[in-house]
């Protein structure tokens, strides 16, 4: 799947201000769910906070990619907001985090979804990518700065 299909330009945020990963999460669920019959905002969050009481998705540099698996979809959906100040999400570095691409996928697409994650693993390990998106000022921009390196990697 490409990264295009699954992370549309109303599910890309900029600059967005959140006190806490709580709302953090809570904020991209909402941005998943509003594209979606048959799932709620709730639906997404508590998956989403299933899978970050199993081990923190703060991945390191600033990043965070939270994950979870839904009954009740049949596609992979993306959303990826930047924060405009950094928070605690239970970093392996211990940074804050200001770049967070979450990811819902269908319960029966484990094949889908690690390829997605160590896509997005990819994008985010690169320097570069990281400081294009901190630079970027518009979601358009943010939305194809992921898209680009995307194609690159």
């Amino acid at each position: 799947m490409q990264l295009s299909e699954l992370l549309s330009p109303e599910r890309v945020v900029c600059d967005l201000e959140v006190p806490s990963k709580k709302r953090a999460l809570e904020q991209v669920s909402d941005l998943l769910s509003h594209t979606q019959t048959g799932v709620t905002t709730i639906d997404i969050y508590n998956s989403l906070l299933a899978r970050e009481r199993l081990g923190g998705t703060g991945v390191g540099h600033g990043i965070a990619i939270p994950h979870g698996r839904l009954q009740k979809t049949q596609q992979t959906l993306g959303a990826f907001i930047r924060l405009k100040q950094g928070i605690d999400f239970d970093a392996i570095d211990h940074q804050p985090v200001d770049l967070i691409f979450a990811l819902i996928v269908p319960e029966e697409a484990t094949h889908e979804h690690l390829q997605t994650l160590a896509l997005l693993a990819k994008i985010f390990n690169d320097a570069q990518v990281r400081t294009k998106l901190r630079a970027a000022t518009t979601a358009a921009d943010l939305r194809q700065q992921l898209l680009d390196a995307a194609a690159s990697h």
